[in-house]
């Protein structure tokens, strides 16, 4: 009856994988790659996966990993590079060429589902398994290391059904299955409110300035981010409780071209949004991100404001992580990897917080830590110091350092 009820066994694996984002992608391709048997688990349809638009600055670092196992052709024909970030405020402009400062480093601008589709193609080349469609509902039996987790599954046809492995790497976001699953007092949340909003815009338009576009304004932040010729990524601050939909296209495009000073800079190149969305900015981190058999990468891991584009990078950065510590583990019976992975990846999360942290005050104007009154914790301490956008302009070693921390992880 028990059986019945979980649903029959589907497959098993050494490495089940929930979630076909960057982090699950690159997981199974580098694990594919050492003859790891992994399953991929996608709660969206096919379609779904190549259409659906996130992300596309890649930092440095998360090039050479791609390179490093295979994985960055596409990019390396297709992706852009960019190194300057133009500021717009009531005192004027400025630009900073970050990409010959502190490391002397520049960010691919690769839309995310183009990444995801060279991933999926790879993959999948290679022979990897991969379900779409097959929603994860809970992971079980996960407490130790020794234990076979299992991962009951809603197929696409609605039967229930279970997969077993003797790993689950959960990729599948803040909301997945791998987060819902941890029992109480498994992990510690550090989560903070930012108190912003933003309507994040994707355009049918060319770019309007060669440059990442910041303007700071007193009827709140907007936001100019190049995707390819034809499309252009837009934020725009809005008051929270705002439904994507509420204003017309052309109120946000008159909106956009007053917060970025078209007047007096130039005017954006208008076209048809093709997507509309809400974000509130928040930061939220777990610790630690490994719970026995179970362990957490990319937002499932952790979720940061998208203010300095550090999401898709540490995705990456986890995920070759955790591949390392699962093929040391799998093929040469040592733990240690896994042991200190929670703790290697924690490090690149803090300083990509804190920055992340940084960027949101010094666009918004923030002077303390919004939100109801949670304590800070370190992750949160930051907030308590207020950046300077004239200091930016003016200071050598602060364009060192932000170069530094714009482009790293």
């Amino acid at each position: 009856m028990e059986s019945q009820r979980a649903g029959a066994v589907l497959g098993t694996a050494d490495v089940v994988i929930l979630g076909a984002g960057p982090a699950g992608l690159v997981l199974g391709n580098i694990l594919r790659t050492a003859g790891i048997d992994c399953v991929i688990l996608e709660r969206a349809a096919r379609a779904e996966l190549h259409t659906r638009a996130r992300a596309g600055f890649l930092a440095a670092n998360t090039v050479r990993i791609l390179d490093r196992h295979g994985l960055a052709d596409g990019l390396r024909r297709h992706g852009q590079q960019h190194g300057t970030c133009e500021f717009r405020t009531d005192s004027g402009r400025f630009r900073l060429d970050y990409g010959s400062l502190g490391r002397r480093e520049r960010h691919t601008v690769y839309p995310q589902q183009d990444l995801v589709a060279d991933l999926l193609a790879r993959y999948e080349g290679a022979g990897g398994r991969i379900l779409f469609a097959s929603e994860a509902l809970a992971v079980t039996d996960a407490d130790t290391d020794r234990t076979r987790p299992s991962v009951s599954v809603r197929a696409e046809d609605g039967r229930p059904g279970r997969w077993q492995g003797r790993y689950v790497a959960g990729c599948d976001g803040r909301h997945g299955a791998a987060r819902r699953s941890l029992p109480p007092g498994a992990v510690r949340r550090h989560h903070l409110d930012l108190g912003v909003s933003w309507l994040g815009l994707l355009a049918e338009a060319p770019p309007s300035l060669d440059a990442i576009g910041y303007a700071v304004h007193a009827r709140g932040f907007a936001g100019h981010m190049a995707r390819t010729a034809e499309v252009t990524r837009y934020y725009l601050q809005c008051a929270r409780g705002t439904a994507a939909g509420d204003r017309s296209d052309e109120w946000i495009w008159d909106e956009l071209e007053l917060r970025m000073r078209a007047a007096e800079h130039g005017p954006l190149h208008r076209g048809r949004f093709l997507q509309r969305m809400v974000i509130d900015l928040e930061s939220d981190v777990l610790e630690p991100l490994r719970h026995g058999s179970l362990l957490l990468a990319g937002d499932a891991a952790s979720l940061l404001s998208p203010s300095a584009a550090k999401g898709a990078n540490l995705a990456v950065l986890e995920a070759e992580l955790l591949a390392d510590a699962l093929i040391a583990a799998l093929r040469h019976g040592s733990t240690g990897g896994l042991d200190g992975y929670s703790a290697r990846c924690l490090a690149h999360v803090r300083q990509a917080q804190r920055f992340s942290q940084w960027m949101t005050r010094l666009l918004h104007g923030l002077p303390h830590a919004p939100g109801r009154g949670e304590p800070l914790s370190p992750y949160h301490e930051p907030l308590q110091k207020r950046p300077c956008l004239d200091t930016l302009r003016t200071s050598p070693a602060e364009q060192d350092w932000f170069a530094e921390q714009y482009v790293g992880i």
